[in-house]
Parts: C-alpha cells; structure tokens; sequence
C-alpha cells in the first residue's frame, strides 16, 4: 500500500545552500553546463566555477570540460558531504518516520544521515531507548529529554562517523527493540539492498533481525544506484518511506509483500 503524508511543516534547517542546490540539480538532470548553472542560479560563470571546484575538491561532483557530472559511484561519500545531499527530502522522510514512534520506544538506529534526522527531531517524545553505531544519531540522542543511549564499542570510521564490524553486530543481537531504523546504500530494480561494505550489511541485518517492526528510510538517490555489495531486500522491512515512489517493479514487489510505502514528499524534481 502507498500512502502519502506530506509533513505539517518544513523546517528552517531543511534550507539547502546554493552548492547544495548545484549537487541535487546535477543528481536529478546529469552533466550541466557552466552556463546552464550560471544562468539558472542567477550567478557568473566565475562564481559556479569556485562552486564547482569546491564540491569536486570534496567528490562531491566531478568536472568535465565545461561542466560538472556526478562522479563515478565506487564508493560513498563522506558523512558530511551526504548531509547536504538531498535534504528537505531527509527531512520529509524523517517527519513522517517520527509520526510512527511512539512515546517510551526503544530503537535500534543504523548508520547514515537520515537516520541521524529522525534522532535529532526527536525532542518532543519522552523516556526513549536509542541503541546505535551511528556517532552523530548517539549524539544527537543524548539532547533528548529523559533519552537512554547505548553504542558499541570498537574503531570509529572517522569519515562515515560510524561503528561496524563483528564486535557490533554481536551489540544489537544483545537486544530486541521496538523498532529498527535504517538506511541503505542503494536499492537495485528487483528490489535488492545495496550498500559499499560487506560489514554495512550484516550490521543493517543485524538491526532488522532484532526489532519489532523495521522501518527503511529511502530518498530518491537510493532507487537505482550502483552500490555494489547485495544484502536483504526491500520486502523485509515492514514501512519503506521515500520522497518517491518506487519504479515499477519495486512498487509491485512491494504491493504483493504487504508492505506499506509512506510517500512522504513531492515528487517534482528540483
């Protein structure tokens, strides 16, 4: 079943910069043009020049003579670079996944920013439990009124700002929370999980394994993308909610499992 909930408000941090703007123009419509950005933002050439060479400095982009493309997806981006990415769309996902949780659950939160979002906007529910390896959702956590916090042991990735590995994969099977929330790195077109680790995925597996009911938060980025190493499927999660509907063959995979799809935002491109 699709449903669509499109949240009460949009928050001022959902507020992308121009750089932001330039990435997600790019991901939606492939290689522009200098003066295509140029003429589109209202800017000079030079000034889109600078842009691009900063979100390509970070891997952002990728230059190509006279223009920017997306880069080759051989691995994924830095956390912080993913939190620019996309993210009034985050936002959405991550308002609607929050109307779900109820009051005194006890949650179990995978790496990746919008899991970190649904955290962070957690500051109206009282006596939560959060389990986690994601650094940045532990932090977040800890702000939040009358909040438990627990993280595994072992070696930061300092990039991804996460835990993997057997040591925490063994701390969520210590446990059997309300509710599993995780990302993924991509969903192929039979409806596959993809993500750029095997650790990623048996630790994703993991957290699904030892909750209640399992919720998958997707932006349309994920739909399609070419992360490389398979593991679970979208069928297993019991709510998936994206900023778009799923292709075809997801959608029917979806309709026959008896899972329930949350539209949670427009689905016009920027």
């Amino acid at each position: 079943m699709i449903r669509n909930e499109l949240p009460a408000n949009t928050l001022d941090d959902a507020i992308s910069d121009r750089q932001a703007l330039i990435a997600e123009r790019v991901r939606q419509r492939g290689f522009q043009t200098i003066a295509e950005l140029a003429s589109h933002f209202d800017v000079t050439g030079q000034t889109i020049r600078r842009d691009v060479h900063e979100l390509s400095e970070r891997g952002i982009l990728k230059r190509r003579h006279g223009g920017v493309e997306l880069p080759e997806p051989s691995a994924n981006l830095s956390f912080a670079d993913r939190q620019i990415l996309n993210l009034p769309a985050k936002e959405q996902i991550a308002q609607a996944a929050l109307r779900q949780i109820p009051n005194g659950a006890s949650l179990a939160v995978s790496i990746g920013t919008t899991p970190e979002i649904v955290v962070r906007h957690l500051t109206k529910h009282r006596d939560m439990k959060v389990f986690t390896n994601n650094i940045m959702a532990a932090l977040s956590a800890c702000t939040l009124p009358s909040a438990e916090v627990h993280i595994p042991g072992g070696m930061i990735r300092a990039g991804a700002r996460d835990l993997v590995g057997p040591a925490v994969e063994a701390f969520f099977a210590q446990y059997k929370v309300d509710i599993g929330i995780y990302g993924v790195g991509g969903v192929d077109a039979d409806g596959g999980l993809l993500d750029f680790h095997e650790d990623e995925v048996r630790v994703r597996e993991a957290i699904r394994l030892n909750c209640r009911k399992a919720f998958l938060l997707l932006d349309a980025t994920k739909f399609g993308r070419a992360a490389h190493v398979r593991g679970g499927h979208i069928t297993e999660a019991d709510i998936v909610f994206s900023d778009y509907r799923p292709p075809q063959s997801v959608a029917e995979t979806l309709s026959k499992a008896g899972r329930d799809f949350v539209l949670c935002g427009s689905e016009e491109a920027a």
